[in-house]
């Protein structure tokens, strides 16, 4: 580990660790999809990963200078941006909500793929014009797209922070609209609500810390190559 390298740690508040590169992952779903691309690059986790009995959260890889921590989707986001991981696989909707100019995310991995969308329920929807639209109250995972997205059309979004169960938020009387991932369209559906607009088209990403990425560019510089080449063999 450089001095540079491990000033910039200091600054930004990560662990000085033994100069290892540490890969966030997220738990879920998506880390199935994830893992093939993973293993094509070259990267195999212990054995121990694939325990359920097992508690830990970060593991060892088949490169000894590289770990693999397992967390939540938005902490993906919160470990690159502070260098306590130097990369990540995460959501294109979590990159946009964090929107940290320490995150660059150069590889679309084509997993993951879901739509970011405006619904409400279908009865208001028969009747709702956006172009009408000047001050909205939306639940959401997201309300710093969500803010974003509508005040570039004048509109004045109050958002109403929530990390589930949105469909809920529009039938019992805490809003009227809610933004959400949608990948099938029947949960919403089942809850009454339709689909007004998208925001965006979202898919995971592989995603570096820019300050670790200019302190070892040979190191990060080949595992974006390789993530790269791993897609397009899948493709």
């Amino acid at each position: 580990m450089t001095p540079e390298y491990r000033a910039t740690l200091t600054e930004t508040g990560a662990s000085i660790d033994d100069g290892k590169l540490v890969l966030a992952l997220p738990k879920g779903r998506i880390l199935d999809q994830v893992l093939p691309i993973l293993s094509r690059a070259g990267i195999e986790p212990e054995a121990a990963f694939f325990e359920a009995s097992d508690r830990r959260l970060r593991f060892s890889t088949n490169i000894d200078y590289l770990d693999i921590i397992r967390v939540r989707s938005f902490d993906v986001a919160t470990f690159l941006a502070y260098g306590a991981a130097q990369m990540g696989i995460a959501g294109s909707d979590v990159l946009m909500e964090f929107d940290h100019p320490e995150i660059y995310a150069p590889v679309d991995l084509h997993v993951g793929k879901c739509r970011m969308v405006v619904a409400s329920l279908a009865e208001l929807a028969e009747q709702d014009d956006p172009r009408q639209w000047s001050h909205l109250r939306v639940a959401t995972k997201y309300p710093n797209v969500t803010q974003k997205h509508f005040s570039a059309r004048g509109v004045r979004a109050e958002c109403i922070k929530l990390n589930g169960a949105m469909e809920l938020a529009p039938g019992m009387g805490l809003c009227r609209r809610i933004v959400d991932l949608v990948e099938t369209g029947s949960t919403l559906v089942a809850n009454g609500l339709v689909e007004v607009e998208e925001i965006a088209t979202i898919s995971s990403r592989y995603a570096v810390n820019r300050a670790a990425w200019k302190m070892q560019p040979e190191r990060i510089g080949h595992w974006i190559e390789q993530i790269r080449n791993a897609v397009s063999d899948q493709a």
